[in-house]
């Protein structure tokens, strides 16, 4: 009886050293196989963008001036980011207005004469970047960019008079290097004109395209 619990004994120890031998084994393969991944660091480089708040600089765009025709318009805007989303900007403009489809169908005398043809306008715009993003060239070419409402009051020369104006609308800046900027305006320019012997509000729609210097 003693020789057979001894027999029982002795097989279950060596099923025991067997067992522990094939999982030591076994960590020692899981071990082996553990990878140690070489990553290759990308180097990144941040946007070298002037951390001046001021910006200024030309524009040239179209103006519809209201029946007078669309007609090139030009000025300068100076800009001041208060904050990283709202800005000031002032700008003033200069365009020059054509004849009205009146003055051409009816074969009458000029409605305006010489420089009361002329039409400047000066603003004072409060201005809110809403969308600041990117904008990608390829693969390997990112610029920040932002699209921001605008508007404002100012006052606007034409017809022999000044007017009240009040203006507003929305533009996309691209950011082209560390020191300029790529800004496309569209804005509308409001204000009571008295042509034809009836004040009316007119509309006086603006596209520009402007490039700008930070310093």
């Amino acid at each position: 009886m003693e020789t057979r619990f001894l027999g029982i004994l002795l097989v279950l120890t060596g099923l025991l050293a067997g067992s522990a031998t094939a999982w030591g084994q076994g960590a020692g393969r899981a071990a082996d196989q553990v990878i140690d991944p070489s990553v290759e660091r990308r180097e990144i480089r941040r946007a070298d963008i002037d951390s001046e708040n001021f910006e200024v600089g030309p524009y040239v765009g179209m103006l519809s001036i209201e029946d007078f025709g669309v007609n090139t318009v030009v000025g300068i805007k100076a800009i001041f980011h208060v904050t990283e989303d709202i800005f000031t900007e002032a700008n003033i403009g200069f365009s020059r207005a054509g004849t009205t489809s009146y003055e051409r169908l009816s074969g009458s005398s000029p409605l305006l004469n010489g420089s009361d043809r002329d039409y400047r306008y000066w603003n004072i715009n409060l201005g809110l970047n809403v969308l600041p993003g990117e904008a990608f060239l390829g693969s390997n070419k990112a610029f920040n960019s932002s699209f921001y409402l605008i508007g404002g009051l100012g006052s606007t020369e034409f017809a022999g008079d000044k007017h009240f104006t009040v203006n507003g609308g929305f533009g996309y800046q691209l950011i082209m290097t560390d020191a300029f900027a790529l800004r496309i305006d569209v804005r509308d320019h409001l204000f009571e004109l008295d042509v034809l012997g009836s004040k009316e509000l007119t509309n006086n729609f603006e596209g520009t395209i402007a490039v700008t210097w930070f310093f």
